[in-house]
């Protein structure tokens, strides 16, 4: 399988792009909502991995060296 990017010039041309995909010759993907959900993905795989320790150590060194600075 090969992946291609297609600018579609003219609305004749979006027709026959989506005639492929009836025939299931072809699959249409919107790459910007692709990368999109990946991205979305990655983030909630991150989140799940971390506990509310970690988010509250976290929390408190930032702020001691925000405190730190202004002292």
């Amino acid at each position: 399988m090969s992946t291609m990017n297609i600018e579609i010039l003219n609305p004749k041309a979006r027709k026959l792009i989506q005639d492929l995909a009836d025939l299931n010759l072809i699959a249409i993907k919107d790459s910007k909502q692709d990368l999109f959900m990946a991205t979305i993905k990655k983030l909630r795989a991150k989140k799940a991995n971390i506990s509310l320790e970690e988010i509250t150590k976290e929390v408190e060194i930032v702020r001691s060296k925000r405190y730190a600075k202004k002292a």
